[in-house]
């Protein structure tokens, strides 16, 4: 499987990351040990956690997530065999408590957290989990420098910024002769198209980051499992869907189907692969919650779709 460079950064994928949101909320540690092996075991390596997953769940403070990743990490001894990307700046507190943003004195504090929820001497991705228009870029980006230089953090991204901002970021960075974001983390997927691509992919692509995406299934629309509002009680994810079962939204999973069929394949290996094939992608994340979920996933990666498929898909998505 042929592996993929995050940005400028030297670090290098497999071309489909796992979303680490599921561990300790809809996959309990013995299930999170399990999808975490299988997905190594299958040649993969990038796995995506933040310190804020899963503190919308009842009785959770944040930090769940990282907590089985580093549980498993001591467990398995696999350190060596992965990339464990993490992101700062989500709320981990109340209003007003300071655990949240992007300062210097709260990336400081929450690094330290993550890497002994974590296990771990270093991270190999840490990631701005949302722009902070209240502290200085250049005030972000030094605090990222010094953990690079002591050699917590090895390579920065960034995860939902906007075109201008990412862009304003780069800026500072090469002004300042500060540590770059490598890679953008955008919402994108068949039916989640514009915002990335009106300005952020030839951003990207200019400069040279790496792109992985997250919500790669749409939170589970691509895998055609819900196709009326029937389906949507299916899951905790299904209320997240309704907006998408609309004439384009089942257009998009017809177009799906066909190219599916077509390959011995299923829709979500298609979808994948759609992003897989994009030039710009690295690697769109994509989560299971059953061995056999991911093994499906990650047959995406051998999947080699056709010019004529991405125009199928790309006209149905338009």
């Amino acid at each position: 499987m042929q592996q993929r460079e995050l940005g400028r950064s030297g670090l290098m994928t497999a071309p489909i990351a796992f979303g680490g949101n599921v561990f300790g909320w809809t996959a309990d540690a013995a299930t999170s040990f399990r999808l975490l092996d299988a997905f190594t075991d299958s040649g993969f390596n990038l796995i995506d956690t933040a310190d804020i997953y899963s503190r919308w769940a009842p009785g959770h403070s944040g930090g769940e997530s990282e907590t089985i990743i580093g549980q498993w990490l001591q467990r398995s001894g696999k350190r060596h065999q992965v990339l464990i990307a993490t992101k700062v700046g989500k709320p981990m507190g109340d209003e007003g408590s300071g655990k949240a943003g992007l300062s210097r004195r709260w990336i400081r504090q929450a690094v330290e957290d993550s890497l002994r929820r974590l296990q771990t001497d270093r991270i190999d991705l840490y990631q701005s989990h949302d722009d902070d228009s209240a502290t200085p870029l250049e005030e972000t980006l030094a605090a990222f420098g010094e953990l690079i230089r002591e050699g917590k953090v090895l390579a920065i991204g960034a995860s939902n910024y906007s075109a201008p901002r990412l862009a304003e970021a780069l800026a500072t960075s090469a002004r300042l002769g500060l540590p770059r974001y490598e890679t953008l983390q955008p919402h994108y997927n068949l039916v989640e198209r514009a915002v990335y691509e009106d300005a952020l992919e030839p951003l990207c692509r200019a400069e040279g980051l790496g792109v992985i995406n997250f919500f790669g299934l749409a939170r589970g629309f691509l895998t055609g499992k819900y196709r009326s509002e029937a389906d949507l009680a299916q899951s905790p994810r299904g209320a997240g869907v309704k907006a998408y079962l609309n004439p384009r939204g089942l257009g998009i999973l017809a177009a799906l189907d066909a190219v599916a069929q077509a390959h011995g394949a299923t829709p979500a290996q298609v979808a994948l692969a759609w992003q897989i094939a994009r030039p710009g992608i690295t690697a769109p994340i994509a989560s299971a919650t059953t061995v056999a979920q991911w093994q499906e996933l990650a047959g995406a990666a051998r999947l080699q779709l056709s010019p004529d498929d991405i125009q199928q898909l790309d006209r149905a998505s338009a």
